[in-house]
């Protein structure tokens, strides 16, 4: 795919140095979410993405009312605004996030589905005035839905930020530009738990990488830049 037709991607963790991202349990320093958001920033991001499980903490909880027209909608992309000064973006194929509002803190939120969604779900989304745009029948094509989003809302960078599944399946298809993990001074243990690419079983794509920086920063974290080059 042309680079120029789709956004730059910096996938942008905290893992453990075993590479685990779920952080509840750790004893982290204080002000390590601050630093995350510290060094977020310094890449001028116009969006960033989750998947659904991570997203729903930020779209709370709302009822999908039944329609009361029985015409079917059509499965054509929806966008409610291109005038956001960032978005948020959740991968949510199943149209399972019951969305309170149509922006979190000021950043519009756009919803990446399937063409599988209920018309009611797409009824909901567009009274809610949340952007919407179809990745696929069942699975989604991540290459076409960041051509999507570069075209209908000029995103020219984008954060990728999980979980492992989503930052995995970006890995696998060739979609990531940069890495950037703040690595938290802790050693998890876990077995089973989700880690920072979870692609597929067995062997996953291994791409190298080049490494552009290393700082430490506050609170014992070190900050590791990466280029994805193959």
């Amino acid at each position: 795919m042309d680079k120029s037709k789709r956004p730059h991607v910096i996938c942008h963790m905290v893992p453990s140095v075993d590479g685990r991202i779920v952080t509840s349990g750790w004893k982290l320093p204080p002000g390590s979410l601050a630093e995350y958001e510290r060094t977020a920033e310094t890449f001028e991001a116009d969006a960033w993405i989750i998947g659904r499980v991570s997203m729903e903490p930020y779209a709370g909880k709302s009822k999908v009312p039944a329609r009361k027209q029985s015409d079917p909608i059509p499965r054509k992309d929806f966008v409610a605004r291109r005038d956001a000064d960032s978005y948020a973006i959740a991968l949510d194929p199943s149209g399972k996030l019951t969305w309170k509002t149509s922006d979190i803190d000021g950043e519009h939120v756009v919803t990446i589905l399937g063409e599988g969604v209920s018309d009611d779900y797409l009824a909901f989304l567009r009274e809610r005035g949340v952007s919407y745009l179809f990745g696929g029948k069942t699975r989604l094509n991540l290459k076409r839905v960041l051509q999507k989003l570069r075209k209908e809302f000029g995103i020219k960078t984008l954060l990728l930020e999980g979980g492992g599944k989503i930052n995995g399946s970006f890995l696998a298809a060739g979609l990531i530009d940069e890495l950037s993990v703040l690595v938290a001074p802790v050693a998890d243990g876990g077995v089973g738990l989700p880690s920072l690419f979870d692609a597929r079983e067995g062997r996953g794509p291994a791409r190298k990488l080049k490494l552009l920086s290393v700082e430490q920063r506050k609170g014992d974290l070190a900050w590791l830049r990466y280029k994805v080059v193959g």
